[in-house]
């Protein structure tokens, strides 16, 4: 069975620690860089939704995980949609240039997790996610590019986990 039999789309948490202040010179490419790549991502083909403060063009205004943590929280078709946006998009040049803007992080900074379609998960939904990859390691319930499930892996375990 596909992902698509599961009627699930990937989310996403990324989190970033800034070395300066949003307002701060050194930052200023990153922000200018914001509405482009936010752009490409909301006409990026599989792309489903992007958590967006109120009243703002991003997200980047919210501090749910510190004051100088900045959080990225999508929604995505499928894994493959995810991935070319990532890696194959104007969405790379900030990957290139992330140490410059973005502390090093020792823990898991990224979490993939595959929800019901339709499903827009919430800050606190993600950040437990993103807590759980942190504490047991990858699972289909929380997992990296690196370590990834299917949605039918991750179905099958939600049913065997609600059996026990």
């Amino acid at each position: 069975m596909t992902a698509s039999t599961y009627a699930a789309h990937l989310a996403q948490l990324n989190v970033a620690t800034l070395r300066h202040p949003l307002d701060d010179p050194r930052v200023a490419p990153f922000v200018e860089m914001l509405d482009s790549v936010n752009t490409a991502a909301d006409g990026a083909p599989g792309f489903v939704w992007r958590l967006v403060a109120e009243g703002a063009a991003d997200a980047t205004v919210l501090r749910p995980a510190g004051e100088d943590v900045i959080v990225n929280l999508t929604v995505w078709e499928t894994r493959e949609a995810l991935w070319g946006f990532t890696y194959r998009s104007e969405h790379l040049e900030v990957m290139r240039r992330r140490r410059e803007w973005f502390e090093r992080h020792v823990e898991a900074h990224l979490v993939l997790w595959w929800v019901p379609a339709g499903h827009l998960p919430t800050v606190d939904e993600a950040l437990e996610r993103l807590a759980d990859l942190r504490a047991h390691g990858p699972s289909a319930r929380a997992f990296t590019f690196a370590s990834s499930y299917s949605a039918a892996e991750a179905a099958r375990d939600l049913r065997t986990a609600a059996r026990k």
